[in-house]
């Protein structure tokens, strides 16, 4: 029974160094924040990087953020809503971002630019009209977009004595993203510029809370993965344990592509979709129905398995049509009523398992209940964030969902179960034949 113990003080040791380094890195005469106004507009033009462009007749876009604003995930500060709250509601596509800034303070000094950590969906930089970087592919037509990550750009030493530059920021955002987030567009959090050692300390403070954001996406998965393999050696006579370890694995996947996708960039916003969303949420909610109806020993009625796993691929076919960027032509708002209904299927099926299987145990049935029920918050997330319950909380400044605090106390609870049941098979070596 130590294991809940140190699991608990793990999460408390990471809680801890989390706010020991959460401060907002100090103010610094050798740092720019880039929050404006801007000069704002929409649509695409080359020369519109220009230094000598006049955008005299464009919008102004302010990125300062009111104190203490930060973003929903994982506790950047510095969060303002994106331009789809700002007058263009409707707007997906090619966007720029223009900005003069003089230089006094920082002449003669080695410059670095900290990209915005919080932009949708994809952009490119460009100093006094020359393409300093990206965030994404722009090499086609449409960009392919990856998660955005704190980023550095090192500007030329040729800058170092000018007294001053203008910065351009390409932007560009997919249609999906409008429906995903009500203030989306563009660049939510403002670059800095300034003396690069200044400017590194605040790109490695961005980086370190977006490791601690997502620190939990690793640790999580590893408890299912060695709650899993304890299932299998202490269960492994028994044929209905092997869909919950199942679904113990395909959890552990879902979280880990989490912190895969924002981490490491290796996975497009299209493939993250592809793996999560159509194939990987829809083979959790099946498997984890199927295994609580296993782990209750349920044989009737006989069609309650068949329904479950034909529910999951039709799942999985509205998931992917539903896609936005699969098929403009297709009814995409139709597809989404749809995995909502779906998903409610799942709930209704889940609630009648669990009828089912708690009115007939004998041992444990407390714990089991509140296994399946902890687990199911992190199943039906978006169902329960739909009836207004709050999906997040930000201690020590770091973000820090529902479905992490569910998933944890689930690990520790069904740990418990398994060790009161291994207890009762050493007292009594028949227990796993009844």
């Amino acid at each position: 029974m130590k294991i809940p113990s140190v699991l608990l003080l793990t999460v408390a040791v990471l809680f801890a160094v989390a706010g020991a380094n959460a401060a907002t890195p100090n103010n610094d005469t050798s740092v720019i924040t880039c929050d404006g106004p801007w000069k704002f507009k929409t649509g695409d033009k080359p020369q519109w990087s220009a230094p000598d462009f006049n955008d005299a007749g464009w919008e102004l876009v302010d990125l300062s953020a009111p104190p203490g604003a930060h973003d929903g995930d994982v506790g950047l500060s510095g969060y303002v809503p994106g331009w789809t709250a700002k007058g263009h509601n409707d707007y997906s596509g090619f966007a720029w971002y223009r900005l003069k800034i003089s230089l006094p303070a920082v002449k003669g000094a080695h410059l670095a630019i900290a990209g915005p950590p919080a932009v949708d969906d994809a952009y490119q930089l460009f100093v006094n009209g020359v393409l300093l970087g990206s965030a994404g592919d722009f090499s086609g037509p449409v960009p392919v977009a990856y998660s955005i990550r704190p980023q550095l750009f090192l500007l030329p030493d040729s800058l170092k004595n000018k007294n001053q530059v203008t910065i351009a920021f390409r932007v560009w955002m997919s249609k999906a993203t409008i429906s995903q987030l009500p203030d989306a567009g563009g660049i939510h959090i403002a670059p800095v510029l300034g003396e690069q050692s200044s400017v590194e300390t605040i790109y490695k403070f961005q980086w370190g809370q977006t490791i601690k954001g997502y620190i939990a996406e690793v640790i999580l998965p590893a408890i299912f993965i060695l709650l899993a393999l304890l299932i299998f050696i202490l269960y492994k006579p028994r044929k209905q344990y092997k869909w919950f370890v199942m679904a113990l694995i395909l959890l552990a996947l879902v979280r880990t592509n989490q912190a895969v996708f924002y981490w490491l960039q290796i996975e497009s916003a299209h493939a993250f979709d592809l793996i999560t969303t159509v194939i990987l949420i829809p083979l959790v909610l099946g498997s984890w129905l199927l295994a609580w109806w296993h782990w209750h020993k349920l044989v009737r009625p006989v069609w309650v398995p068949r329904v479950i796993l034909l529910l999951t691929f039709i799942y999985m076919c509205v998931q992917l049509l539903g896609l936005p960027w699969v098929a403009e032509s297709l009814p995409h708002t139709v597809f989404d009523t749809l995995s909502k209904a779906i998903r409610l299927v799942f709930v209704l099926l889940l609630l009648y398992i669990i009828y089912r299987g708690i009115r007939q145990r004998t041992e444990d049935k407390g714990l089991v209940l509140l296994a399946t029920l902890l687990v199911a918050t992190g199943l039906f997330a978006p169902e329960l964030s739909a009836l207004h319950i709050q999906g997040i909380w930000f201690p020590f400044g770091v973000g820090v969902s529902r479905s992490q605090y569910a998933y944890m106390a689930f690990d520790v609870i069904l740990f418990i179960i398994l060790i009161r049941h291994y207890k009762r098979q050493k007292q009594d070596p028949g227990v796993f034949k009844k």
